[in-house]
Protein backbone atom coordinates (compact mmCIF):
# COMPACT_ATOMS: atom_id res chain seq x y z
CA UNK A 1 0.00 0.00 0.00
CA UNK A 2 2.46 2.39 1.20
CA UNK A 3 4.80 1.49 -2.23
CA UNK A 4 1.23 2.01 -4.05
CA UNK A 5 0.79 5.60 -2.19
CA UNK A 6 4.64 6.16 -3.18
CA UNK A 7 4.28 5.54 -7.10
CA UNK A 8 1.37 7.97 -6.98
CA UNK A 9 2.82 10.74 -5.87
CA UNK A 10 5.46 10.08 -7.74
CA UNK A 11 3.58 10.70 -11.10
CA UNK A 12 1.76 13.08 -9.78
CA UNK A 13 5.11 15.17 -9.10
CA UNK A 14 6.18 14.21 -12.89
CA UNK A 15 2.72 15.29 -14.24
CA UNK A 16 3.12 18.56 -11.83
CA UNK A 17 6.69 18.70 -13.71
CA UNK A 18 5.08 18.21 -17.36
CA UNK A 19 2.40 20.86 -16.83
CA UNK A 20 4.85 23.89 -15.66
CA UNK A 21 6.91 22.90 -19.07
CA UNK A 22 3.67 23.18 -21.45
CA UNK A 23 3.41 26.38 -19.17
CA UNK A 24 6.84 27.77 -20.26
CA UNK A 25 5.90 26.81 -24.37
CA UNK A 26 5.36 29.97 -25.43
CA UNK A 27 1.90 30.78 -27.16
CA UNK A 28 1.49 29.75 -30.79
CA UNK A 29 -0.51 32.74 -31.50
CA UNK A 30 2.47 35.18 -30.41
CA UNK A 31 4.93 33.87 -32.52
CA UNK A 32 5.50 35.32 -35.60
CA UNK A 33 5.21 32.96 -38.45
CA UNK A 34 7.84 33.66 -41.39
CA UNK A 35 5.91 33.62 -44.65
CA UNK A 36 7.92 33.82 -48.17
CA UNK A 37 7.73 37.36 -49.55
CA UNK A 38 6.95 36.24 -52.72
CA UNK A 39 3.21 34.34 -51.52
CA UNK A 40 2.18 37.86 -50.65
CA UNK A 41 2.43 38.78 -54.81
CA UNK A 42 -0.86 38.45 -56.76
CA UNK A 43 -0.08 37.24 -59.47
CA UNK A 44 -4.01 37.69 -60.96
CA UNK A 45 -2.77 40.79 -61.37
CA UNK A 46 -0.04 39.82 -63.44
CA UNK A 47 2.68 41.87 -62.77
CA UNK A 48 5.78 42.13 -65.42
CA UNK A 49 8.99 44.09 -64.55
CA UNK A 50 10.35 43.44 -67.80
CA UNK A 51 7.73 45.90 -69.15
CA UNK A 52 8.32 49.30 -70.30
CA UNK A 53 7.79 52.68 -68.37
CA UNK A 54 7.41 56.27 -69.62
CA UNK A 55 9.59 59.24 -68.55
CA UNK A 56 7.43 61.82 -69.31
CA UNK A 57 8.95 64.81 -70.61
CA UNK A 58 7.69 68.52 -69.89
CA UNK A 59 8.91 71.79 -69.97
CA UNK A 60 6.49 75.10 -69.32
CA UNK A 61 3.28 75.50 -67.77
CA UNK A 62 0.86 78.46 -69.45
CA UNK A 63 -2.10 79.82 -70.10
CA UNK A 64 -1.83 78.98 -73.49
CA UNK A 65 -0.90 75.55 -75.29
CA UNK A 66 1.69 75.85 -77.45
CA UNK A 67 4.13 73.00 -78.47
CA UNK A 68 6.58 73.18 -75.55
CA UNK A 69 3.84 74.30 -73.33
CA UNK A 70 1.17 72.62 -70.99
CA UNK A 71 -1.90 74.31 -70.06
CA UNK A 72 -2.63 74.40 -65.94
CA UNK A 73 -5.73 72.41 -67.00
CA UNK A 74 -4.01 70.72 -69.58
CA UNK A 75 -1.15 69.64 -66.48
CA UNK A 76 -3.97 68.47 -64.06
CA UNK A 77 -5.72 66.27 -66.51
CA UNK A 78 -2.55 64.33 -67.38
CA UNK A 79 -1.94 63.81 -63.71
CA UNK A 80 -6.01 62.73 -63.36
CA UNK A 81 -5.85 60.28 -66.20
CA UNK A 82 -2.15 58.89 -65.28
CA UNK A 83 -3.47 58.12 -61.06
CA UNK A 84 -6.75 57.08 -62.83
CA UNK A 85 -5.14 54.46 -65.17
CA UNK A 86 -2.80 53.17 -62.36
CA UNK A 87 0.58 55.11 -63.20
CA UNK A 88 2.10 56.23 -59.85
CA UNK A 89 5.70 58.32 -60.04
CA UNK A 90 8.70 57.30 -59.24
CA UNK A 91 12.16 59.40 -58.94
CA UNK A 92 14.28 59.21 -62.15
CA UNK A 93 17.19 57.77 -59.24
CA UNK A 94 15.06 55.28 -58.17
CA UNK A 95 14.27 54.01 -61.77
CA UNK A 96 17.86 53.97 -62.84
CA UNK A 97 19.39 52.18 -59.74
CA UNK A 98 16.41 49.60 -59.82
CA UNK A 99 14.55 50.91 -56.91
CA UNK A 100 10.55 50.33 -57.99
CA UNK A 101 8.76 50.85 -54.31
CA UNK A 102 5.63 50.97 -56.76
CA UNK A 103 2.33 49.00 -55.43
CA UNK A 104 1.39 45.77 -56.10
CA UNK A 105 -0.13 46.32 -59.91
CA UNK A 106 0.69 49.50 -60.65
CA UNK A 107 2.70 50.74 -63.29
CA UNK A 108 5.92 53.04 -62.40
CA UNK A 109 5.86 56.73 -64.60
CA UNK A 110 8.74 58.90 -64.22
CA UNK A 111 8.15 63.10 -64.15
CA UNK A 112 10.61 65.34 -65.81
CA UNK A 113 10.28 69.36 -66.49
CA UNK A 114 12.83 71.00 -68.47
CA UNK A 115 14.72 74.49 -68.29
CA UNK A 116 13.57 75.47 -64.88
CA UNK A 117 11.38 78.52 -65.61
CA UNK A 118 9.72 80.51 -63.52
CA UNK A 119 6.31 78.41 -64.33
CA UNK A 120 7.46 75.62 -62.88
CA UNK A 121 8.09 76.82 -59.66
CA UNK A 122 6.66 80.48 -58.90
CA UNK A 123 6.10 81.93 -55.19
CA UNK A 124 3.78 84.84 -55.34
CA UNK A 125 3.82 88.17 -53.97
CA UNK A 126 3.36 87.30 -50.56
CA UNK A 127 5.73 84.48 -50.60
CA UNK A 128 3.09 81.50 -50.80
CA UNK A 129 3.52 78.84 -53.60
CA UNK A 130 1.81 79.84 -56.94
CA UNK A 131 -0.96 76.65 -57.34
CA UNK A 132 -0.68 77.10 -60.71
CA UNK A 133 3.20 76.87 -61.43
CA UNK A 134 4.23 72.90 -62.14
CA UNK A 135 5.09 72.27 -58.29
CA UNK A 136 1.85 73.28 -56.99
CA UNK A 137 -0.20 71.89 -59.25
CA UNK A 138 2.21 68.65 -58.36
CA UNK A 139 1.81 69.48 -54.64
CA UNK A 140 -1.81 69.72 -54.96
CA UNK A 141 -2.42 66.81 -56.29
CA UNK A 142 -0.42 64.72 -53.97
CA UNK A 143 -2.17 66.33 -51.14
CA UNK A 144 -5.84 64.98 -52.37
CA UNK A 145 -4.03 62.25 -53.31
CA UNK A 146 -1.81 60.61 -51.41
CA UNK A 147 -1.24 57.33 -52.97
CA UNK A 148 0.62 59.17 -55.83
CA UNK A 149 4.35 60.15 -54.97
CA UNK A 150 5.47 63.34 -55.44
CA UNK A 151 8.33 62.51 -57.03
CA UNK A 152 9.49 64.39 -60.09
CA UNK A 153 13.30 65.93 -61.35
CA UNK A 154 13.70 69.61 -62.72
CA UNK A 155 16.31 69.98 -65.15
CA UNK A 156 17.90 73.46 -64.91
CA UNK A 157 19.91 75.18 -67.28
CA UNK A 158 21.79 78.65 -67.46
CA UNK A 159 21.64 80.68 -64.01
CA UNK A 160 18.94 81.60 -61.68
CA UNK A 161 17.14 78.25 -60.97
CA UNK A 162 13.38 79.25 -61.64
CA UNK A 163 14.28 82.91 -61.92
CA UNK A 164 13.08 84.57 -58.86
CA UNK A 165 16.64 84.68 -57.55
CA UNK A 166 15.73 85.84 -54.11
CA UNK A 167 13.88 82.86 -53.48
CA UNK A 168 16.18 80.85 -55.71
CA UNK A 169 18.16 78.73 -52.32
CA UNK A 170 15.04 78.23 -50.97
CA UNK A 171 12.75 76.87 -53.94
CA UNK A 172 16.01 74.32 -54.52
CA UNK A 173 16.38 72.65 -50.60
CA UNK A 174 12.68 73.17 -50.64
CA UNK A 175 12.05 71.05 -53.68
CA UNK A 176 14.34 68.65 -52.26
CA UNK A 177 12.86 68.31 -48.83
CA UNK A 178 9.80 67.68 -50.49
CA UNK A 179 11.17 64.22 -52.30
CA UNK A 180 11.36 66.28 -55.96
CA UNK A 181 15.13 66.86 -57.63
CA UNK A 182 16.86 68.94 -59.71
CA UNK A 183 18.99 67.66 -62.68
CA UNK A 184 21.75 69.17 -64.92
CA UNK A 185 20.58 70.60 -68.08
CA UNK A 186 23.96 72.66 -69.40
CA UNK A 187 24.99 76.15 -68.33
CA UNK A 188 24.15 77.69 -71.64
CA UNK A 189 21.55 74.94 -73.35
CA UNK A 190 24.07 74.23 -76.11
CA UNK A 191 23.62 72.32 -79.07
CA UNK A 192 26.52 69.10 -78.35
CA UNK A 193 26.49 68.25 -81.63
CA UNK A 194 29.99 70.13 -82.69
CA UNK A 195 31.10 70.30 -78.72
CA UNK A 196 34.66 69.78 -77.74
CA UNK A 197 35.66 68.14 -74.80
CA UNK A 198 35.95 71.53 -72.92
CA UNK A 199 32.85 72.94 -74.42
CA UNK A 200 31.10 69.67 -72.45
CA UNK A 201 32.57 69.46 -69.76
CA UNK A 202 32.19 73.77 -69.00
CA UNK A 203 28.67 73.30 -69.67
CA UNK A 204 28.17 69.98 -67.10
CA UNK A 205 30.81 70.66 -65.04
CA UNK A 206 30.16 74.48 -64.33
CA UNK A 207 26.23 73.74 -64.21
CA UNK A 208 26.41 71.19 -61.86
CA UNK A 209 28.71 72.86 -59.27
CA UNK A 210 26.67 75.89 -59.60
CA UNK A 211 23.35 74.20 -58.83
CA UNK A 212 24.78 72.86 -55.51
CA UNK A 213 25.24 76.31 -54.46
CA UNK A 214 21.73 75.68 -53.89
CA UNK A 215 21.07 72.47 -52.46
CA UNK A 216 21.35 70.89 -48.99
CA UNK A 217 24.99 69.39 -47.93
CA UNK A 218 25.90 66.01 -49.30
CA UNK A 219 23.07 66.41 -52.28
CA UNK A 220 24.80 65.96 -55.84
CA UNK A 221 23.75 66.65 -59.39
CA UNK A 222 23.56 63.22 -60.77
CA UNK A 223 21.45 63.27 -63.10
CA UNK A 224 21.11 64.89 -67.25
CA UNK A 225 18.96 65.97 -69.71
CA UNK A 226 20.88 66.77 -72.86
CA UNK A 227 19.48 69.98 -74.34
CA UNK A 228 17.91 69.78 -77.81
CA UNK A 229 18.50 66.45 -76.78
CA UNK A 230 22.08 66.46 -78.92
CA UNK A 231 24.81 64.32 -78.67
CA UNK A 232 28.33 65.06 -79.99
CA UNK A 233 29.17 63.84 -83.57
CA UNK A 234 32.48 62.84 -82.24
CA UNK A 235 31.18 59.30 -80.36
CA UNK A 236 34.67 58.94 -78.90
CA UNK A 237 33.33 62.53 -76.53
CA UNK A 238 30.21 61.32 -75.19
CA UNK A 239 32.12 59.28 -72.19
CA UNK A 240 32.32 63.39 -71.14
CA UNK A 241 28.58 63.55 -70.99
CA UNK A 242 28.59 60.86 -68.17
CA UNK A 243 31.62 62.33 -66.32
CA UNK A 244 34.35 65.07 -66.48
CA UNK A 245 35.89 67.50 -64.39
CA UNK A 246 36.00 71.27 -64.81
CA UNK A 247 38.73 73.39 -62.93
CA UNK A 248 38.75 71.47 -59.55
CA UNK A 249 35.20 69.84 -59.48
CA UNK A 250 34.64 66.39 -60.97
CA UNK A 251 30.77 65.73 -62.27
CA UNK A 252 29.21 61.66 -63.23
CA UNK A 253 26.06 61.18 -63.86
CA UNK A 254 23.55 58.52 -63.17
CA UNK A 255 21.38 58.99 -65.88
CA UNK A 256 21.22 61.00 -69.41
CA UNK A 257 17.92 61.64 -70.60
CA UNK A 258 16.95 62.09 -74.87
CA UNK A 259 14.57 63.93 -76.09
CA UNK A 260 11.95 61.32 -77.40
CA UNK A 261 9.94 59.33 -78.63
CA UNK A 262 9.20 55.96 -76.97
CA UNK A 263 8.89 54.76 -73.04
CA UNK A 264 11.93 53.44 -71.60
CA UNK A 265 13.19 50.14 -71.23
CA UNK A 266 12.90 47.75 -67.35
CA UNK A 267 15.92 49.26 -65.43
CA UNK A 268 16.25 44.81 -65.37
CA UNK A 269 16.01 44.51 -68.94
CA UNK A 270 19.55 43.43 -70.87
CA UNK A 271 19.41 46.10 -73.15
CA UNK A 272 18.82 48.79 -70.58
CA UNK A 273 20.94 51.98 -70.97
CA UNK A 274 21.04 54.76 -68.57
CA UNK A 275 23.09 57.12 -70.18
CA UNK A 276 20.99 56.95 -72.97
CA UNK A 277 17.19 57.20 -72.24
CA UNK A 278 14.50 58.03 -74.51
CA UNK A 279 11.57 60.61 -72.92
CA UNK A 280 7.95 60.53 -74.25
CA UNK A 281 6.36 64.23 -75.07
CA UNK A 282 3.73 64.97 -72.04
CA UNK A 283 1.62 67.01 -74.70
CA UNK A 284 -0.97 66.52 -77.08
CA UNK A 285 0.31 69.20 -79.77
CA UNK A 286 2.77 68.11 -82.85
CA UNK A 287 3.65 64.51 -81.13
CA UNK A 288 3.54 62.68 -84.45
CA UNK A 289 1.60 59.89 -82.61
CA UNK A 290 4.32 59.33 -80.02
CA UNK A 291 2.95 61.64 -77.06
CA UNK A 292 1.69 60.57 -73.79
CA UNK A 293 -2.10 59.99 -74.61
CA UNK A 294 -1.02 57.92 -77.48
CA UNK A 295 1.64 55.61 -75.46
CA UNK A 296 -0.92 55.57 -72.99
CA UNK A 297 -3.96 54.57 -75.54
CA UNK A 298 -1.39 51.45 -76.15
CA UNK A 299 -0.44 50.35 -72.87
CA UNK A 300 -4.24 50.03 -72.51
CA UNK A 301 -4.56 47.90 -75.28
CA UNK A 302 -1.37 46.10 -74.87
CA UNK A 303 -0.92 45.66 -71.14
CA UNK A 304 1.29 43.17 -71.28
CA UNK A 305 3.97 44.93 -72.96
CA UNK A 306 4.02 47.90 -69.90
CA UNK A 307 5.96 47.59 -66.22
CA UNK A 308 3.58 46.28 -63.96
CA UNK A 309 4.79 45.88 -60.14
CA UNK A 310 5.03 43.61 -57.70
CA UNK A 311 5.09 45.98 -54.76
CA UNK A 312 8.51 44.39 -53.43
CA UNK A 313 11.73 46.28 -54.72
CA UNK A 314 13.86 43.02 -53.80
CA UNK A 315 11.96 40.94 -56.17
CA UNK A 316 11.23 41.17 -59.61
CA UNK A 317 8.71 39.24 -60.88
CA UNK A 318 7.95 38.49 -64.81
CA UNK A 319 6.14 35.51 -67.02
CA UNK A 320 8.16 32.85 -67.00
CA UNK A 321 9.32 32.92 -71.10
CA UNK A 322 10.71 36.34 -70.49
CA UNK A 323 14.06 35.20 -68.29
CA UNK A 324 15.97 35.41 -71.30
CA UNK A 325 14.86 39.37 -71.27
CA UNK A 326 16.97 40.28 -68.11
CA UNK A 327 19.60 40.78 -65.96
CA UNK A 328 19.29 40.26 -62.70
CA UNK A 329 21.27 41.80 -60.31
CA UNK A 330 22.77 39.46 -57.14
CA UNK A 331 20.77 42.28 -54.74
CA UNK A 332 17.28 40.70 -56.31
CA UNK A 333 15.25 37.78 -56.34
CA UNK A 334 13.92 36.35 -59.82
CA UNK A 335 10.25 35.12 -59.74
CA UNK A 336 8.69 33.90 -62.09
CA UNK A 337 5.33 32.60 -63.22
CA UNK A 338 3.64 31.22 -66.21
CA UNK A 339 1.52 33.11 -68.73
CA UNK A 340 -2.10 32.40 -68.99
Amino acid sequence: MLKRFAMLGLSLMILAGCAKEVENIPNEENVPIEVDPKELIDLSLKPNESGKIMILMYHNIGEEEQTWTRTVDNLKKDLETLYEKGYRPISLSDYVTGNITTELGYTPVVLTFDDGNLNNYRYLEDGSLDPNCAVGILVEFNRTHPDFPLEATFFITSSNPFKQSQYAKEKVEALIEMGMDIGNHSKDHMNFKDASKDDLEEQLGYQAQYLETFTPEGYRVKTLALPYGSRPKNTDLEIYLQKGQYEEYSYENIAILNVGWYPALSPYHVDFNALSLPRVRASEMNVDNVGMYNYLSYFDNHPEEKFISDGNPDIITIPEDLVDKLTINESKELYTYPRQ
